[in-house]
């Protein structure tokens, strides 16, 4: 099954790649490898009931059943102690990870709140994107009547790309909107 995400990359995205940054080879062209979506619960870790819901809200934006996560030390002023549930993760790869960016650009980020376009400058240095999301809602999966407590989100998409102005120009393929500078 292929995504139209995806369909799109492989009939004008990579040819433009090749074409702007002049690559020999197919394969050095910069790709999406994988997209990990990740929620922390924050404050109550101590109500299950909190991470059990925050699960629930993230398989449905995913499409796929998240991992929890643990604390790995204990820490007296959160009151957090070793092995504590703290959060939920996903990885998304291959059709998911497509149908899920398709989502998010066209659907999921007009529906923020005074949306002017998101950091160009958020890159790590090799090629991997990060982004936070204040609110679960802006997602149609989730039913705003059904959520206990609004909650953020982090996003991260990672490339092939070797740096931040080839992974910029992978993003700016699948039209991300990127604040003009």
């Amino acid at each position: 099954m292929t995504t139209r995400l995806k369909t799109e990359y492989v009939e004008k995205i990579k040819p433009a790649l090749k074409e702007q940054f002049g690559y020999g080879n197919d394969n050095a062209i910069p790709k999406l490898e994988k997209i990990v979506l990740n929620m922390g619960v924050g404050d109550n870790v101590q109500d299950s009931k909190r991470i059990r819901s925050a699960v629930a809200e993230l398989e449905a934006i995913a499409g796929q059943k998240p991992v929890v996560t643990k604390a790995r030390k204990s820490i007296a002023q959160f009151k957090l102690r070793d092995g504590m549930s703290i959060g939920c993760k996903v990885t998304l790869r291959g059709a998911r990870m497509y149908e899920f960016l398709d989502r998010l650009i066209n659907i999921a980020m007009p529906r923020i709140r005074d949306f002017r376009g998101i950091s160009p400058t958020s890159f790590d240095g090799s090629g991997n994107y990060a982004l936070g999301i204040k609110e679960q809602i802006i997602f149609p999966e989730i039913e705003y009547d059904q959520i206990d407590k609004v909650r953020g989100m982090d996003i991260v998409i990672c490339t092939s790309a070797k740096t931040n102005e080839e992974a910029l120009a992978l993003l700016t393929g699948f039209n991300m909107p990127f604040k003009k500078k």
